[in-house]
């Protein structure tokens, strides 16, 4: 079912919806990966909700992700609160979210002096140490078997991928090396993508974060990996502060550091398999992030990357 398809649909069904009857528009949204349609729908009193629509068949993640948004947002995260969770036809759900205005801050911050980039950096970290308080199940097997398992097969793919990075002999050595301190590591939840473009800004302030259809869970640092990839391309000072702010307003220690190389090491190796994979059209881009991160971390004979230079903050 195409976005024009699901529409008429939508407005058909509207009535199975309770909170949106009367509703005065609906603009379909168009950005990101998910497999979802979304909606920002708007009632003829000025109030707004995200509307996600998704396949039947899905339903049990589902049910899971609004039981995990509406936990968080009890617990004082800044994120859309859970209004509704249903059917609409037999082959499709939808999950009714508050809407969170704003811009994405991807968009917004290299706009803003660099204090305030720095200071929604340390708002959104204390927001991501809040939503790591949260421990979802109890998975059979260990952070370490998983995420071992994981890399080795990307490993394996990597290696027949016609698109290769540079220096990748020293990169797999790195992780290697580290891969022992996965060990015992906190197993709690991750929002697993967050950044710049699922977080929202209005007024040059932090609103809140969006899009936790990707949650999955692990070690808490392992969320830090896109400041490598993504945020610190956009703005250096978010990261900073995001990482900071994380931190309580100090710096982390070399475990961090060294579990953050580790994992960015790790991503690096999926992220050329993925890119080729599901966006073969993006792989000039990825791979030219990967270049950069590389020379972040001089192929990762240093831990702390180059932009984390805190000297003014």
């Amino acid at each position: 079912m195409d976005k024009q398809d699901t529409y008429d649909v939508l407005q058909e069904m509207m009535a199975k919806i309770p909170e949106l009857q009367g509703a005065s528009a609906i603009e379909p949204i168009h950005k990101g990966y998910s497999t979802d349609l979304k909606f920002k729908v708007q009632r003829s009193g000025g109030e707004s909700y995200l509307l996600r629509t998704y396949e039947w068949s899905e339903q049990s993640v589902k049910q899971t992700e609004y039981r995990i948004i509406a936990e968080l947002h009890r617990r004082g995260v800044r994120c859309p609160q859970a209004i509704s969770l249903g059917q609409l036809t037999e082959q499709q759900g939808y999950m009714l979210l508050s809407y969170i205005d704003g811009e994405d801050a991807e968009e917004v911050l290299p706009r803003m002096d660099e204090q305030k980039q720095w200071s929604i950096g340390i708002e959104a970290g204390g927001q991501l140490q809040r939503m790591h308080e949260l421990q979802i199940g109890e998975p059979a097997e260990s952070w370490y078997v998983r995420k071992s398992k994981k890399h080795q097969r990307y490993v394996d793919k990597y290696h027949h991928c016609p698109i290769r990075m540079r220096n990748d002999q020293a990169i797999l050595a790195f992780i290697e090396e580290n891969m022992k301190y996965m060990k015992n590591r906190p197993d709690r939840f991750q929002h697993d993508d967050f950044h710049p473009g699922n977080l929202i800004v209005k007024d040059e302030r932090f609103a809140g974060v969006i899009d936790f259809n990707r949650y999955d869970q692990g070690d808490p640092v392992h969320e830090f990996l896109k400041l490598g990839l993504f945020a610190s391309e956009t703005s250096a000072l978010y990261s900073i502060g995001q990482i900071q702010g994380y931190f309580n307003g100090g710096d982390p220690d070399e475990l961090f550091w060294r579990m953050y190389s580790l994992y960015m090491a790790m991503a690096l190796i999926s992220s050329v398999v993925w890119i080729q994979q599901v966006k073969p059209e993006e792989t000039e881009d990825m791979m030219a992030k990967i270049e950069r991160v590389r020379e972040d971390h001089d192929d990762f004979r240093r831990l702390i990357p180059r932009w984390y230079n805190v000297k003014n903050y």
